[in-house]
């Protein structure tokens, strides 16, 4: 069998040692290390960042800047884009890149003076964070009957029964402009003294209903009645200018009868007129000087008399 075999090996391989190994880098070859130990102004960065298969070099950039970062710095895009050189475009990649993979959260609320902010959350580690653990999970928020309270609202001075009643139905018609805005029996109750308050400042009841409806936020109405509760009391109106009353109208009497001379006059109750009043009064006071005596009505009559004789013989010849 002279045939040679040329898969089979000449003689043995012999082992090779570990550190002339041809596959091991020589040390000198790639990377070499000179750290310090930092005592101050450094951050702990997770080699699941600084080496992710899936991020790109920007966001793992950006992701170490933000971790660096105070609490309650600006890092939105505009910030970020007047920091460095990179534009907008590649930040806002950059953040969505983070954001996809849990090192960013970015969350709406409403703050207590009714706008909408946007609320930034850096993770080191995500899924590990101790803000994940602690936060419930997100739900529906509905109203409890023992949750928070609503905000005060402004009280009338007057609590007059129609005024309440004008305030609750249009608070109950607030529904017709904005759906969102349907109240419930409790926070009308809460809600009508507010807006008695406004009417009670001579406030047309369309000037309220356009104050309560207008510029609303698109975002769903979590709770209604506590951003009408702020809004009557934020913008609630001054009192209206100090007038001083009028004088009334003068009493206007029905006509009676005078009970001596028939005559029609005008008095709150029958009686005699002002002629036939003052012929008794002369006729009491100095009857010598008149020669009438009897009742008022046989004076005035006498009276009358004479002055129509008088004029006769006082008329031209």
């Amino acid at each position: 069998m002279d045939t040679q075999n040329p898969n089979v090996p000449t003689h043995a391989h012999t082992r090779v040692a570990g550190k002339k190994h041809p596959n091991r880098r020589h040390p000198h070859s790639g990377l070499v290390h000179d750290n310090a130990r930092h005592t101050t102004r450094f951050t702990v960065i997770g080699n699941h960042l600084a080496q992710h298969p899936e991020l790109s070099l920007l966001a793992i950039g950006l992701s170490v800047h933000i971790q660096s970062l105070p609490a309650g710095a600006r890092i939105d895009i505009k910030s970020l884009a007047a920091r460095f050189p990179e534009g907008t475009t590649r930040i806002a990649s950059a953040l969505r890149e983070l954001e996809a993979h849990g090192y960013l959260r970015r969350t709406r609320e409403r703050v207590p003076d009714g706008r909408i902010i946007t609320r930034t959350t850096s993770c080191n580690q995500p899924g590990h964070s101790g803000t994940d653990t602690s936060r419930p999970a997100p739900r529906k928020r509905t109203r409890q009957p023992g949750g928070k309270p609503l905000p005060a609202v402004p009280r009338p001075a007057c609590s007059a029964p129609a005024l309440l009643q004008q305030a609750t139905d249009l608070l109950s018609r607030l529904r017709r402009e904005d759906p969102r805005l349907l109240l419930s029996v409790c926070d009308t109750a809460h809600l009508a003294p507010g807006v008695a308050a406004w009417l009670e400042r001579d406030v047309p009841l369309a000037a309220v209903r356009h104050a309560l409806t207008t510029d609303l936020p698109r975002e769903p109405l979590h709770r209604p009645a506590a951003l009408l509760a702020h809004r009557l009391t934020a913008q609630l109106p001054p009192p209206p200018p100090f007038a001083p009353p009028t004088a009334p109208p003068p009493t206007r009497h029905p006509l009676q009868t005078c009970d001596g001379c028939d005559r029609a006059f005008r008095a709150p109750k029958p009686c005699h007129c002002r002629d036939c009043r003052s012929a008794a009064a002369l006729s009491a006071q100095s009857p010598s000087r008149t020669g009438l005596t009897g009742t008022p009505e046989v004076i005035k009559a006498v009276s009358g008399v004479e002055r129509s004789r008088g004029e006769n013989r006082s008329g031209p010849s």
